[in-house]
């Protein structure tokens, strides 16, 4: 026979063991609930602590590391057997600089083999390549013949002044054809030779008003000074600044004209020297002044079109391959840099009629 007794405890034992048996499937998940809120809860106070302005990227940073990303891809010699001309939405972004020139671009071409034998290629770069490499090569000729076979009267000084000038206008021409040529290479070559480039328009300008300068206060040694001074103290800032990254941006284009028509414009100064003290007729018929004037329009008409992005801005597509701003603007520089050689030429040959001061 059972006792009541012993029944009594196996019962408290088996509801003991079932409710020990419940509490061990309950707590655990208790405890998971309670880790989980406390994660979530410190994960709110850190993200409180830390700044927004830390976690966010803005777009320059973005743009910087796709850039970098771009930069990564091209590096190491790579020769493309053969390559198509490109629609501007196809480029990369450090390629991208005229959206008005939609179709003829050329791919990226991380060989110099492959950007040089591009020169022979038909692309939207091959009108801006060849104005300034025929340009240069025409300088390059002029200034020999000049330094070595000029037989009217110049003597070393005179060709000593000359070289100033030749030097600047091969410099730039050939810095910008250099440029056009390696551009598509990669996004560091196409940095590195922008900044050249700009720096090599610096160098025309000091290289075209320096025997101006010199022949026009011919007999005035401290105008003289102060005006060379000037323009080179200028030019230096303007090589400072054609060297930062942003300058070469493509928002920065109109302040790229702008700092280069304000330097060339700097000539104004001496001719309204010249003007005060010698009188307009003076000026205008001894010191070459049209050629100057003419000069200067060609260089301000090249700078607004291509400020401007004058005509392909209204025609888009029309003028992928020729007759484009850029082709314009390297036109308007040739031709301004032939008529200055023209008008110090005929300044020396007055100068050196008169004689010694």
């Amino acid at each position: 026979m059972k006792n009541p007794h012993d029944e009594h405890e196996k019962l408290a034992i088996s509801t003991n063991h079932t409710v020990t048996r419940e509490e061990s499937k309950t707590l655990p998940t208790e405890s998971i609930t309670n880790e989980s809120t406390n994660i979530t809860n410190l994960e709110t106070n850190i993200s409180a602590q830390i700044p927004s302005s830390s976690i966010e990227i803005t777009e320059q940073q973005a743009e910087t590391v796709a850039a970098e990303e771009e930069e990564a891809t091209f590096i190491g010699p790579t020769k493309i057997k053969k390559w198509v001309v490109q629609h501007y939405e196809k480029l990369p972004t450090w390629l991208r600089d005229n959206e008005f020139i939609i179709n003829g671009h050329r791919p990226p071409l991380p060989s110099i083999r492959d950007c040089l034998k591009s020169i022979f290629s038909i692309h939207s770069e091959t009108g801006n390549i060849w104005t300034h490499l025929l340009g240069c090569i025409a300088f390059f000729i002029l200034a020999a013949w000049f330094l070595i076979e000029a037989k009217d009267g110049t003597n070393l000084q005179e060709k000593i002044i000359f070289s100033f000038f030749f030097t600047g206008a091969i410099l730039c021409l050939g810095l910008s054809f250099t440029f056009h040529t390696f551009i598509c290479h990669s996004p560091t070559a196409s940095k590195i030779f922008s900044k050249l480039d700009y720096a090599g328009i610096t160098t025309l300008i000091i290289g075209s008003f320096i025997p101006y300068i010199y022949y026009c206060f011919y007999c005035r040694l401290e105008p003289k000074i102060i005006y060379i001074s000037m323009i080179c103290i200028f030019g230096l800032a303007a090589i400072i600044v054609s060297m930062l990254d942003k300058f070469s941006e493509i928002a920065f284009r109109p302040v790229r004209a702008g700092v280069f028509l304000a330097m060339g414009l700097s000539g104004v100064l001496p001719a309204f020297h010249l003007m005060y003290t010698d009188g307009l007729d003076v000026l205008i018929n001894q010191m070459s002044f049209i050629p100057l004037v003419i000069m200067a329009l060609l260089y301000i008409f090249g700078a607004l079109i291509y400020g401007f992005r004058i005509p392909e801005k209204y025609f888009p597509g029309r003028f992928d391959l020729w007759f484009q701003s850029h082709q314009l603007f390297h036109i308007c520089v040739v031709c301004a840099a032939f008529t200055h050689y023209y008008g110090i030429r005929q300044l020396a040959h007055l100068r050196l009629l008169e004689g010694k001061c």
